[in-house]
């Protein structure tokens, strides 16, 4: 008898007592629809509806989890169908598929392993492990079931108990996906979120273009402060008609600022001149960060930060392929300072909301616990990307929990570029918060009543609550 891909117990303990509870509070809430606020999907599939391609494009390609991975044992990108120099690729999707099959053992004991046995069993009914003896089968099955109807992206969405996603686009967007999908009729909730690193950013490749084509589509000279922070809230105000309930901000550290107006636009017309240092780049972005947190206040959109990662890392990597290959790499950061000009000025007023992940876990239970677990303002985001997974999921909550409380958190966001992997993700957070309070109960620290609200509030009410949703 052919092993099961998925056991039913997954990520529950072993402990009996344990377990037991645990599956009586994931069956509570496993079939909650998905609440997924901050994420990467492309809206342009939601807009026109039509069939992805094939297997490799839709799973492997956009996925910087598998890319990193397999690029470490020495498989180059352009045996993954990458080109250098924007040129065409004409490797064959089938035989990247098959690249990837055969390294699939690679993925043992990773999240992502688990996120892919997912798709593949639950969405594909592919219930038997991958490998280079049925990688046609599997690549050929998948490839023809995207071609139905309801493999569509809508109806995936659909099936998929999606209740609201949120895409990340750049004050330079125009939006017309969301606007598309916004006149169509179609009942599902997409939305967009405000990422401006590309205009704030002044080390950001393109960065004086990107001011250029913001004065263009603001009708502001930029020639001052005043009027480049003009500039962006009419950005802002945009997305927030077109659906957007946040910001998003994935800066180098979590440094902010509080300067006086004269050297707000001194230290502005030395950045615009294109004589600045890396400090004066530092200084702008940590003074931004804090602009960006006074017009969350005006304006309503919650304030998301994302710092801590030294991104494309592999400079010739990035020369050649671009962003997004699996070059991101954690870095020490620091808050208890760094964000101390940003809350002295707001983080007293419950109005405002800002939502800060993490990298280094090192600073879970030193810092951003006491932090959230203070400041009205603070809500933690949860264990994020290099921490995506059921090990990362425990420590945070192990960390956090006992200064900050479940209720100062804001539940789980899959953060992902991988559409079919995040019923996955969701599917992961919900046990893993489930077997950690299940541990709880057990202990005789919560009633399973307790524990069942909880669960609950974990997986839908604390994320609609942060996001505004």
């Amino acid at each position: 008898m052919a092993q099961q891909l998925l056991h039913p117990d997954r990520l529950f303990s072993a402990e009996v007592t344990q377990r037991e509870i645990a599956k009586r509070l994931y069956n509570g809430v496993k079939d909650l629809p998905i609440v997924s606020p901050h994420g990467h999907t492309d809206p342009r599939w939601f807009a026109d509806d039509q069939c992805f391609s094939n297997a490799t494009e839709l799973l492997i390609q956009p996925d910087h989890y598998l890319l990193r991975m397999l690029y470490s044992q020495g498989i180059t990108m352009e045996q993954l169908g990458f080109s250098a120099d924007g040129k065409q690729s004409a490797v064959d999707p089938k035989s990247v598929w098959r690249i990837f099959a055969a390294h699939y053992y690679l993925f043992l004991g990773t999240p992502t392993r688990m996120w892919m046995d997912y798709v593949f069993a639950e969405v594909f009914l592919l219930n038997e492990c991958l490998t280079i003896d049925n990688a046609d089968l599997f690549y050929e099955h998948i490839t023809d079931s995207l071609q139905q109807d309801e493999f569509k992206p809508r109806a995936l969405f659909e099936r998929f108990n999606v209740e609201v996603i949120a895409t990340t686009e750049s004050p330079l967007d125009d939006l017309k996906h969301h606007k598309k999908i916004k006149d169509s009729g179609w009942q599902g909730k997409v939305i967009t979120a405000f990422r401006p690193d590309n205009v704030i950013d002044p080390e950001f490749e393109g960065f004086e273009a990107n001011l250029k084509r913001l004065s263009e589509l603001t009708d502001e000279p930029l020639d001052t402060f005043s009027s480049y922070l003009s500039s962006l809230f009419k950005r802002r105000a945009f997305f927030k008609e077109m659906g957007a309930t946040s910001s998003d901000h994935g800066h180098l550290s979590a440094r902010t600022l509080d300067l006086s107006a004269d050297e707000k636009e001194q230290l502005y017309l030395t950045i615009r001149s294109g004589n600045f240092s890396a400090d004066d780049a530092d200084k702008f972005r940590a003074q931004m960060l804090t602009e960006m947190a006074v017009m969350s206040l005006e304006d309503g959109l919650v304030m998301q930060i994302h710092p801590g990662v030294h991104r494309n890392h592999n400079q010739q990597l990035f020369n050649q392929f671009g962003r997004d290959k699996g070059a991101d790499i954690p870095i020490a950061t620091e808050y208890v300072a760094n964000l101390k000009p940003l809350l002295n000025k707001l983080g007293n007023n419950p109005k405002f909301r800002l939502i800060i992940f993490t990298l280094d876990e090192t600073t879970y239970a030193r810092e951003l616990a006491p932090l959230a677990g203070h400041y009205p303002a603070l809500k933690l985001g949860p264990a994020w990307w290099f921490n995506d997974s059921p090990e990362g999921m425990r420590r945070f909550r192990e960390q956090t929990t006992e200064t900050a409380g479940f209720y100062n958190t804001v539940g789980f966001n899959d953060d992902t570029r991988a559409f079919l992997s995040i019923p996955a993700r969701h599917d992961v957070a919900r046990r893993m918060d489930c077997a950690f309070l299940a541990q709880l109960v057990a202990e005789h620290r919560l009633t399973e009543s307790q524990a069942s609200q909880i669960a609950y509030d974990l997986t839908y009410t604390l994320v609609k609550q942060a996001y505004d949703l």
